[in-house]
């Protein structure tokens, strides 16, 4: 079983930036590849990024040229570096793990993009 555990969203203004990060509770993190979801209310749950276990990154076409994931396998943590912010990007933003049939998810963490 693995725990992940987002932090970094809140409240920020339109043209701002946030740091999310999602902290997991394995020792194996560096074989799992990782991604940022977001779920608006009223929507289904949407990909916003990826990274594979070898480092290779894909995005949503909404935040291309705005957010980047990366991750830290000495600290069992990945980030995701959101720029630019606009108020569609307002969500639920959640962690997720995924390996073989085996797929986790953390707690979820809100950002809300507003003036």
């Amino acid at each position: 079983q693995v725990q992940l555990v987002e932090s970094g969203g809140g409240l920020v203004q339109p043209g701002g930036s946030l740091r999310l990060s999602c902290a997991a509770s394995t020792s194996f993190f560096s074989i799992y590849h990782m991604g940022w979801y977001r779920q608006a209310p009223g929507n289904q749950r949407e990909l916003v990024a990826t990274i594979t276990n070898g480092g290779k990154t894909n995005y949503a076409d909404s935040v291309k040229g705005r957010f980047t994931i990366s991750r830290d396998n000495a600290k069992n943590t990945v980030y995701l570096q959101m720029n630019s912010l606009n108020p569609d990007d307002t969500a639920v933003y959640y962690c997720n793990a995924a390996q073989m049939l085996r797929t986790y998810w953390g707690q979820g963490t809100q950002v809300t993009v507003s003036s």
